[in-house]
């Protein structure tokens, strides 16, 4: 009966072996691999150090390859030509949804445009003031919820009670609508105090989706809700006169079911995935569908208005006419933000 005795080679002679390792991963190798082994044994100690060497290239190849990924990501992020080209797709695409939308709606709806070849100037003059006071109430509403954030406002009113939070806002806001539009817009000042206080409450409903989605996406939902917004409001401009005022009715009763599918998760338990799915198609896309005809009925009910207040039957107002525009513009890019989100999750 024979046996072999191996003699264990040093910490040394293991490292002349193995050049590309370091003196002390050499150490921690062998410390391990005689830990492991019995002192009699028919196997020999180098080969239980080629696993480990096998293990640590493994190892640092990963290491390697997960720092080449970054730098690749962090030249593609800060590289200028990057940026431009991302930029530009972006604006692409804007383009091609107020093209789009511009080319179907005017296909679909807008086959019989004004008979006398353009809009009045008087509707065209209020017009343009409505869009006016849009632009800048949404301009005052982004301004106030980035000073929200930035301000630690947005984090103090979460930490409280959401619920009390979010029913007073909704009654402030829908106070400060109701006492913009009571006001004779011949009182300047109160008028347009209710105004910036509709609008400071806006900011604070929107501000919390803007600390969730990144800046870049929100520019996104932005470029595209102005997209949206552009093409349907030129639809709305150069159609027959009174073409889509009786279009009131379906669209409030359009935003009611809207409304119900958004209250959905509270009363449906979470067992019900197939129908919470449906009231999350039906929030966002038919959201989307509402909110866009509505935008089409503002724009005509303006020009309306615009008629009326040249006759002399009523006073203008491009205030209280841009606060349903205003709504529009909220409702669509809210629901913009949120199907660009669903989209980055599962791009991910």
């Amino acid at each position: 009966m024979s046996f072999t005795i191996t003699i264990r080679a040093g910490p040394a002679r293991l490292a002349s072996r193995v050049p590309q390792l370091s003196t002390a991963a050499s150490l921690r190798a062998f410390h391990q691999s005689a830990s492991k082994n019995t002192f009699f044994t028919s196997k020999a100690a180098p080969l239980v150090f080629r696993s480990n060497v096998k293990s640590s290239n493994n190892i640092l190849s990963r290491l390697q390859g997960a720092s080449r990924g970054y730098q690749s990501q962090y030249d593609r992020v800060y590289d200028p030509t990057a940026r431009r080209g991302e930029l530009l797709r972006k604006l692409l695409i804007g383009g091609a949804i107020f093209g789009g939308t511009l080319v179907a709606v005017n296909a679909v709806f807008n086959r019989e445009t004004r008979e006398d070849g353009g809009m009045p100037p008087f509707e065209r003059s209020y017009l343009n003031r409505t869009f006016m006071h849009t632009g800048l109430g949404v301009g005052i509403i982004g301004l106030t919820a980035y000073q929200m954030i930035q301000s630690g406002f947005v984090y103090r009113i979460m930490v409280t009670n959401p619920w009390i939070v979010g029913i007073g806002g909704i009654a402030l806001s829908i106070g400060s609508m109701v006492a913009t539009r009571a006001i004779e817009p011949d009182n300047y000042i109160p008028k347009y105090a209710c105004w910036g206080l509709f609008n400071a409450t806006q900011a604070a409903l929107v501000a919390p989706l803007m600390t969730i989605a990144p800046p870049a996406l929100l520019a996104r939902a932005g470029l595209y809700t102005l997209a949206m917004m552009g093409s349907i409001s030129f639809v709305g401009a150069t159609a027959k006169q009174d073409k889509y005022l009786y279009i009131g009715g379906p669209l409030l009763a359009g935003a009611a079911i809207v409304a119900v599918s958004g209250f959905a998760p509270l009363v449906l338990p979470a067992t019900a995935v197939r129908t919470l799915a449906f009231t999350e198609n039906l929030w966002l896309y038919g959201g989307l569908a509402v909110f866009g005809g509505f935008t089409l009925y503002d724009v005509q009910k303006v020009l309306y208005h615009a008629r009326l207040a040249q006759r002399g039957a009523i006073k203008e107002d491009p205030v209280n006419e841009s606060i349903s525009l205003e709504l529009d513009f909220l409702n669509i890019f809210v629901r913009m933000v949120q199907i660009l989100m669903m989209q980055q999750r599962r791009n991910r």
